[in-house]
């Protein structure tokens, strides 16, 4: 494969019958390739990983989103994760031999022929934004879906593609083209979802806390605890071990201890070689010295058999 591009779409579902439905859509295209799915009751969200060329992901990601419309009905959803709709934000990332600029295009791409099949509002974030404040999801999710039909009315408000109302069952999607970000969740030994909206507000950097953070916090039910859900939009200026270590002082100060964490979606490995330098006192650990990706950029130079 010549170029990378890599897409995961998030969906309003933790239904296993349409996760699967909706994973068949992606694996059916040729030289569409699923990397990892997760999907739960408590956000109620779906989150797929999967990589192709710039036709190949296009086509999977629209195919994947027909799909999710007709089978998702928002107007019975229910979820502690911020959406605004079935298919509610379809990001596009540049891997290899892909530019950010050819992202920007693969999620106009999208939202103009999802807004145009199927009548669904869309809205264009991050890179592709067409407006300063539409770069971010916390402000195109104002309201979430419940307040949809309002917000969407309101003149700074028309969607990018589609009509300038939600769809019936679907409401609306965000699309667009980012870095690769690190999706990083960590679970704390309290049921206590008050507490852990206070250590989630220390750690979110709109609300004060660290650059390039995104927090929330969510009551897991099966497990009787809270987690700590994050997505760090920038792990090479804000790296995860100083995520963690402020995690773990605000942590201490509720006397909450921290059970375990874990990565949403796929680990970023620049983000994992921060970790291990960190922790391990390690001073010469670069991708180039891990052996894997040491072997495999020798392969592609035809340096090895």
């Amino acid at each position: 494969m010549h170029e990378i591009v890599e897409c995961v779409p998030n969906f309003s579902t933790s239904s296993p019958e349409v996760v699967k439905t909706i994973l068949s859509e992606i694996q059916r295209v040729k030289d569409a390739y699923v990397l990892d799915y997760t999907f739960d009751d408590y956000y109620n969200r779906l989150v797929i990983s999967f990589i192709g060329n710039r036709q190949s992901v296009l086509e999977a990601a629209l195919s994947a989103a027909q799909k999710a419309v007709e089978l998702i009905d928002m107007t019975k959803h229910k979820g502690q994760h911020p959406r605004i709709g079935a298919v509610d934000v379809v990001p596009f990332i540049p891997i290899k031999n892909v530019t950010m600029q050819d992202c920007v295009e693969i999620a106009k791409k999208f939202g103009e022929t999802l807004a145009r099949e199927l009548e669904i509002p869309v809205y264009l974030y991050a890179e592709a934004a067409t407006k300063p404040e539409r770069k971010d999801l916390d402000w195109i999710r104002k309201g979430e879906y419940e307040k949809l039909a309002e917000m969407i009315t309101q003149p700074d408000r028309k969607p990018d593609f589609g009509p300038a109302k939600p769809h019936p069952t679907a409401g609306a999607t965000i699309t667009g083209a980012r870095k690769l970000m690190a999706g990083f969740n960590v679970n704390l030994g309290t049921s206590n979802l008050k507490i852990a909206k206070k250590i989630a507000k220390a750690l979110h950097s709109k609300k004060g806390g660290l650059t390039h953070v995104k927090a929330m916090a969510a009551y897991i039910p099966e497990k009787n605890i809270t987690q700590i859900g994050m997505s760090i939009t920038d792990y090479e200026k804000t790296p995860l071990y100083r995520v963690f270590e402020l995690l773990k002082i605000e942590a201490e100060r509720y006397n909450v201890p921290i059970i375990s964490s874990e990565f949403c979606g796929m680990a970023p490995l620049k983000a994992l070689i921060d970790i291990a330098s960190y922790y391990l006192k390690i001073e010469n650990l670069t991708s180039e010295r891990v052996i894997e990706i040491a072997i495999q950029e020798a392969i592609e130079k035809g340096e090895a058999l």
